[in-house]
């Protein structure tokens, strides 16, 4: 055998080994046989962080807790959030009774007031233009200087000036205040509201809740730490849902549709099956992951696929390689089956 011969010969075998595994899906599809693909459970994961910068209280949880949503993870230190709550809430009280006030108009001691003012400012002008009518007939008989008369009437002149005054403060009594000036004691008002909810809203965002049923991954922070919303507290993996990241052959890409039921082993418990179901075919192909454990796999296109399962008991963990079974050209599902198969 040359040396020719000897680099051609790895070629001939993979080419000889994909024929044979492209046969041998099309001879099983034909026959009803099912697909076996390999990968390894897949989960979200959640990475929670406090909305703002505080000194870490308290943390409930440990590694390994399941949670539940809605729950109370961790908190801060709220003394001074505590603190800017209840100063906006001073600060609204306070605006309130602002705007009530000038909502309210002039009180009616206060409008009595306006009309005495007035009536004592009417009296004086009587009796300063009485003064100077009887000052100005004694100067017309020589009986008063000319500067007495001027005085006289000067006074007169300020006393109907100050009837004018009277007159017009006793309008704007009863009138009330002015409504930009309302306007304005509202828009403040709005605005302390707008404080005392974002107060409000911090304060409770000292509280680390859990945004779903999970179980504690990791703890990466500890009381005393200081939190900031860039540095996560805790890592959450969501108990659902539970799925396989696998690789469909193309050959087999028309023979298998969205809710196709799938059968899940794992080596973890050899005898125990798990119920699953296609949620997801990649509509782009791709090169096998050196991570698929089958050789014969790795030089040909592939379709990512994702194989949700149920796991009731949480056996399923993220990374651990399984082995899922489905049968080829199985009738489309309903619309309502696609979605979920633990039912069943």
């Amino acid at each position: 055998m040359n040396r020719k011969t000897l680099l051609l010969l790895p070629f001939l075998l993979a080419a000889s080994a994909g024929i044979y595994w492209w046969l041998q899906i099309k001879d099983g599809a034909e026959a009803g046989a099912p697909l076996t693909l390999y990968g390894n459970v897949d989960i979200r994961e959640v990475r929670l962080a406090f909305n703002g910068s505080e000194r870490i209280e308290e943390i409930r949880v440990q590694e390994g807790d399941r949670v539940k949503k809605g729950e109370i993870l961790a908190r801060l230190h709220t003394e001074r959030l505590q603190a800017v709550m209840e100063e906006a809430e001073a600060m609204v009280a306070a605006q309130q009774q602002v705007l009530a006030t000038l909502e309210a108009g002039s009180r009616p001691e206060e409008i009595r007031k306006a009309e005495a003012d007035l009536e004592a400012a009417i009296a004086k002008a009587q009796a300063a233009q009485d003064t100077y009518e009887r000052r100005h007939r004694l100067s017309e008989q020589k009986l008063a200087s000319p500067e007495v008369v001027e005085e006289a009437k000067a006074a007169a002149s300020v006393a109907a000036a100050q009837v004018k005054a009277a007159r017009a403060a006793l309008d704007l009594v009863l009138a009330g205040p002015r409504k930009e000036v309302i306007a304005q004691a509202r828009a403040q008002l709005h605005a302390q509201q707008a404080a005392l909810t974002l107060a409000r809203v911090q304060l409770t965002d000292a509280s680390l809740i859990a945004s779903a049923d999970a179980i504690v991954r990791d703890r990466i922070l500890e009381p005393g730490d200081m939190a900031s919303p860039q540095t996560p507290v805790l890592t959450l993996a969501l108990v659902n849902p539970v799925w396989v990241r696998a690789y469909l052959p193309e050959p087999a890409l028309g023979q298998i549709t969205l809710g196709a039921k799938a059968t899940i082993h794992t080596d973890s418990y050899p005898g125990k099956r798990y119920a699953g179901w296609v949620g997801f075919i990649s509509p782009t192909a791709e090169f096998t992951p050196k991570n698929v454990q089958t050789p014969e796999l790795r030089t040909r296109l592939v379709y990512s696929v994702r194989v949700f399962a149920c796991n009731p008991q949480d056996e399923l963990r993220l990374g651990m390689p399984v082995t899922v079974t489905i049968l080829l050209n199985q009738p489309s599902p309903s619309a309502e089956l696609t979605s979920n198969h633990c039912g069943q």
